[in-house]
């Protein structure tokens, strides 16, 4: 049983979450400069769109096993568990778990639609709608070059600006901007992965980004998305879109340097993860530059 339970907390990958977590708590922060904190609501969003991304994590490795791109040999499936390729739990359970989980996380963001207004549906509706067509047919347009926009849309502006607006119940400026700069390092997450797998993926007949420009473009692209990210920073310091306390972000520069020159030698088979680790130092650290800043 122990096992069993294991197997379905790594399927979600629970990891991720900390992506969301930050997207959210950013929307949140950058509220709570702008007035009164409401906890509960804030407790409700965090819930609700974790539910989201652990369906869609679901139905994304359900789709992508179903379609051949996720296989034992590929690198996602030899660096971090995947119970759905080891054979661990049934193709149909976990296509039924994760309609489950979207339809609990619908009724959450349900209640705040109609307690806070309805742009939290519109935002929420187009959220479930990506998440299932990203590599459901007959859209699955993750595998024609649209997966990193979608992941920057998702993590970036309407996670930010949704968390601000059931807080305010309004949309911001300042939240939209400094959604920028994150949502971009989290798209670089999935670039990386696209990155590592081109010959892979060109075996499957996918179309991505990083096969489009090939490899060396590819990475100039990459090393060009971090930098901006950083750039964004600095322009909203500024411009005083941020505060002073947002210098803190530059003190994941290091990991970035770090990851850049890993990446110019060489693709590493973890490259997703390393570059997740910079998204969670950089996230952080942007979360709490706001955090400061609404405390004082």
């Amino acid at each position: 049983m122990h096992a069993l339970y294991r197997n379905w907390f790594l399927a979600s990958r629970p990891w991720s979450f900390i992506m969301t977590a930050i997207s959210i708590g950013v929307g949140g922060a950058v509220a709570a400069i702008n007035g009164a904190f409401l906890w509960g609501l804030f407790g409700l969003t965090l819930l609700g769109t974790v539910f989201l991304h652990a369906a869609a994590n679901l139905i994304n490795d359900y789709y992508d096993v179903r379609s051949g791109v996720d296989t034992v040999k590929v690198s996602t499936a030899i660096y971090r568990p995947h119970p759905l390729v080891e054979g661990k739990i049934m193709p149909g359970s976990i296509h039924i778990a994760a309609y489950l989980l979207f339809f609990i996380g619908a009724v959450m963001g349900l209640w705040l639609a109609a307690t806070r207004g309805w742009p939290i549906l519109a935002i929420g509706g187009v959220g479930i709608a990506a998440s299932i067509t990203y590599t459901a047919p007959p859209f699955n347009y993750k595998y024609i070059a649209l997966g990193e926009f979608s992941v920057f849309l998702m993590w970036g502006p309407l996670m930010v600006e949704g968390a601000y607006y059931v807080q305010r119940q309004t949309f911001s400026a300042e939240a939209l901007y400094i959604s920028i700069p994150f949502g971009v390092i989290v798209a670089l997450v999935l670039f990386a992965n696209n990155l590592r797998d081109v010959s892979h993926d060109k075996s499957r007949d996918i179309r991505t980004v990083a096969i489009i420009l090939g490899p060396r473009k590819g990475f100039y692209l990459y090393a060009g998305l971090v930098a901006l990210a950083y750039l964004c920073i600095l322009l909203m310091l500024v411009t005083r879109v941020l505060s002073l306390w947002s210098f803190l972000v530059f003190l994941s520069l290091p990991i970035a340097i770090k990851l850049l020159r890993t990446m110019a030698k060489r693709i590493p088979d973890d490259a997703d993860a390393r570059t997740a680790q910079l998204d969670t130092a950089f996230g952080v650290l942007l979360l709490a530059s706001l955090i400061l800043e609404a405390l004082f």
